[in-house]
């Protein structure tokens, strides 16, 4: 079995080292506009996104309900809760500020290109892992926002509901609904060069990575959490995936889903965006020290994510 490193977690790890040594270039007083070329770039993201979605078979995929519910709810109650579960632990302020990282991660939407990717590996189905990776990110408008607002408030940051969803419209969902309204004159342009959008995206993400963890390391923020704290974190990462994988899995059996419904139930119900996230973290916490701690559990779970999924992904196949 042949396990490829994937470019973009790279790409990730080169990044912070960059933020690490040249930490001048992501700050407040930076001649590099980096706020304003990630903000046109998430909503340049978000409209090729409404541009690809195929309207069809999102109708199709309707159809499977069950299916739905289950990898809706793993997605934004089963991730949630789990982590709510480890709150009453939380001791001082440093690991308030992990877990809040935690919950952030746990309320995110799914992901759509590995998630369909590693549906198809398997041989699961394909339409549904469409639709639900899809539609997940559209619901994560919505529900992220309102799970980070029961905890946002108590770690006394600025979060003004009506403010934090302007710029979600703004910024997420027009763009979607314009790349839809346009679909029928660029769709295919857009589907033919998705491979070069992609990389568009992951620019854009890795841009905003290297602000978050500039001001970070700026700020001196990471010299606050200990080594234990953050191998904690490690090894919380993980056993967060396993659980959630494993209980989505038992329900879908105790559902009598099919062998390619279980596939598609499992994965998609347990991926997170990092795309997603990164855009979110922007908007729900703008310009907080400590945003490259927020993003950490996000960029682990993402990295693990990939890793073990391909190895379950290439043995069902």
């Amino acid at each position: 079995m042949n396990i490829k490193i994937d470019k973009f977690v790279l790409g990730i790890i080169i990044t912070i080292a960059i933020a690490y040594l040249f930490p001048q270039w992501g700050t407040e007083d930076s001649i590099v506009p980096i706020d304003t070329i990630s903000a046109i770039g998430i909503s340049l993201i978000f409209f090729f996104y409404g541009l690809k979605l195929n309207a069809t078979q999102l109708k199709e995929g309707l159809k499977n309900w069950k299916l739905h519910v289950l990898v809706q709810s793993a997605t934004f109650l089963i991730f949630p809760l789990l982590v709510l579960t480890i709150h009453p632990f939380v001791q001082n302020e440093e690991q308030e500020t992990i877990w809040l990282a935690f919950f952030f991660l746990a309320a995110l939407p799914s992901t759509v290109s590995s998630s369909v990717v590693m549906v198809s590996m398997a041989k699961g189905n394909i339409p549904a892992a469409i639709f639900n990776a899809s539609i997940s990110g559209i619901i994560g408008i919505a529900i992220t926002p309102l799970w980070m607002g029961l905890f946002i408030n108590e770690a006394q940051t600025d979060f003004d509901f009506t403010d934090i969803y302007l710029k979600l419209i703004l910024q997420i969902l027009l763009p979607v609904i314009l790349g839809l309204f346009l679909q029928r004159f660029l769709g295919g342009l857009a589907r033919k060069h998705s491979s070069k959008l992609t990389v568009f995206d992951k620019s854009i993400i890795l841009l905003i990575i290297y602000k978050s963890f500039a001001e970070s390391f700026e700020s001196n923020i990471f010299s606050s959490v200990s080594i234990l704290d953050l191998l904690l974190l490690f090894v919380g990462v993980i056993l967060l995936f396993v659980v959630a994988f494993y209980l989505t899995g038992f329900l879908s059996r105790k559902l009598q889903f099919s062998r390619e419904d279980q596939i598609t139930a499992q994965f998609c119900g347990t991926k997170k965006s990092l795309v997603h996230g990164t855009v979110f973290s922007k908007i729900l916490f703008g310009n907080m020290a400590t945003i490259g701690i927020v993003l950490l559990p996000l960029m682990l779970f993402h990295a693990i994510q990939i890793l073990i999924i391909s190895v379950i992904a290439t043995k069902k196949s």
